[in-house]
């Protein structure tokens, strides 16, 4: 395991130095803090948010969600369905082309289709629905179903997990292993040669990008950039980054440390903007394939142990940015149910020490890992240990930085031999609007996602609701979908947050969307 290594603004000032910018130049650049650090550049290989921001600045999407959650085209121009929907012809815009001037064409799109499908829970469902691809020209292809898919323009226009377009030659590359080029189509230019992990990822302005004609609202409208240089700056210590946005070596802190939001708003330099303003969740995952958490009581008992309160004053801090949320969808929203069956989100110590006993649990130790350098994230799983050992639980936590945690969640072997049992991540609420979309109720074992959930009634309940023509329908198999994931224990819902981005008063715009998105940003002087 690393040390946490904490960078001083010193370092951060040499940071700056040497990106080589004469003095006159600085207002077209825009130093944003990310949340955690960058290492994975691969957004169809991992989910890592930092990852997926990274995909947004240099690929692009079929579709994009406006700010109502509307779908609306993105890189398409015109689309059209059959009347029986079982074919769906697409149409893209003009003027689209790759960073390396090749026009995007129908073939990298449906490569890029069949790669991001290989690893998202939305795609895994869309594929057992697909049958064939027609291509019918450069610009016009066409998707054959086997049977209806009423969620398509949600499965290509969903702010989390995007199908981002990859040229052919890039899309072709095995989902199981990770990209090694970068070229996009979005409006962004990744400088691989300047990119430093753990110090630094730098992106250019796109000239020969062409927005859509439309204003920008979500992942939608028109993608427009007004810097001509943006850096990632990594700063893994919360008081070392508030004093680099205090100094103005840094334009915006993305994710700030819960208890520093007070200091925050006493500033008269900076301001809050809600870039992801349907906030997120936090979740406790397991590792379904081995013991303990093989043995479905066993998670039973977890979920009964913890509460959602504690974790949220202690990780967020701040009053009006936590709320108590039962429903496995994000409360506010349109399937939020508070049938949840025997979760509560309050602890209940007693009743899992008792499924523990009529379990044979005794007293094996849980490997819960926990980032030491995500400030969003860092001090969920030292509530968790509490309550978890609390009910009986006996609680291996471990300490390691996000980018180690993030390859070892990939690993399905016993703790022992290098694995995990169980970790804690949170989820944009965008994320979780209803059981196709959530990650956590991706119940497709090795082909799923991290804990390889295996659970065919789970995973049909989702192909109904994707098949439902009515939305009554879709609200009662919304129902069953949370009531079986629960039953299951998919995973623990661990409440619902807000988490504002800090910036200077001197940057101005700013898109909200389900995801962190930097193009609409004006720096001034």
């Amino acid at each position: 395991m690393k040390p946490i290594r904490l960078v001083t603004r010193s370092l951060v000032a040499g940071l700056l130095f040497a990106s080589a910018i004469t003095a006159s130049a600085q207002n077209n650049v825009l130093r944003i803090v990310p949340q955690a650090n960058l290492t994975v550049l691969d957004p169809i290989w991992t989910s890592a948010y930092v990852t997926r921001d990274h995909g947004y600045l240099i690929y692009d999407t079929l579709f994009g969600s406006d700010a109502r959650g509307s779908i609306k085209p993105q890189m398409v121009d015109k689309w059209s369905t059959s009347p029986d929907q079982l074919v769906w012809t697409f149409t893209l815009r003009p003027g689209l082309a790759f960073h390396d001037g090749r026009p995007v064409t129908s073939e990298d799109v449906t490569a890029s289709i069949l790669r991001w499908s290989a690893r998202d829970a939305t795609g895994a469902l869309w594929r057992t629905f697909f049958s064939r691809f027609e291509v019918v020209d450069d610009k016009t292809f066409r998707i054959v179903y086997g049977k209806p898919f009423g969620l398509t323009l949600e499965a290509f226009g969903k702010s989390s997990g995007p199908c981002f377009i990859m040229p052919k030659r890039v899309a072709d590359t095995p989902a199981s292993d990770q990209i090694k080029d970068y070229t996009g189509s979005g409006p962004y230019i990744f400088k691989a040669d300047e990119f430093k992990p753990g110090e630094r990822a730098v992106y250019v302005r796109n000239a020969k990008y062409v927005p859509r004609n439309e204003p920008p609202s979500g992942t939608a409208g028109g993608k427009n950039v007004y810097v001509d240089r943006l850096e990632l700056v990594i700063i893994r210590d919360p008081q070392t980054q508030l004093n680099a946005l205090r100094a103005g070596e840094v334009d915006m802190i993305e994710q700030p440390a819960g208890e520093q939001y007070a200091t925050l708003r006493a500033m008269p330099d900076v301001r809050l903007l809600d870039m992801v303003p349907s906030g997120a969740m936090y979740t406790l995952r397991f590792n379904f394939l081995n013991a303990p958490f093989s043995d479905v009581r066993l998670r039973r008992a977890a979920m009964l142990a913890l509460g959602q309160e504690q974790v949220l004053r202690t990780q967020v801090a701040t009053p009006g940015l936590f709320q108590f949320c039962r429903s496995l969808y994000p409360c506010g929203t349109q399937y939020e149910d508070s049938n949840t069956g025997i979760f509560t989100g309050v602890a209940n110590p007693g009743a899992a020490r008792k499924l523990l006993e009529e379990a044979g649990y005794k007293g094996q130790p849980i490997l819960l890992m926990r980032p030491t350098d995500f400030a969003a994230l860092s001090k969920v799983p030292l509530v968790v240990k509490q309550q978890l050992e609390a009910a009986g639980f006996t609680v291996d936590l471990q300490n390691m930085d996000w980018q180690t945690l993030l390859a070892r969640r990939a690993k399905r072997q016993p703790a022992a031999q290098g694995g995990w049992d169980a970790f804690i991540t949170f989820s944009a609420s965008a994320d979780n609007l209803n059981p196709v979309t959530m990650q956590m109720m991706n119940a497709s074992g090795a082909r799923g996602w991290f804990g390889w959930d295996d659970d065919a009634t789970l995973e049909a309940i989702k192909r109904d609701f994707a098949a439902a023509t009515s939305e009554a329908d879709r609200h009662k198999f919304a129902e069953a979908a949370q009531l079986r994931a629960i039953d299951t224990v998919t995973h623990v819902n661990l409440g619902q947050f807000e988490q504002p981005a800090a910036v200077r008063s001197n940057v101005t715009g700013g898109v909200t969307a389900g995801a962190n998105v930097f193009w609409g940003l004006h720096k001034g002087s």
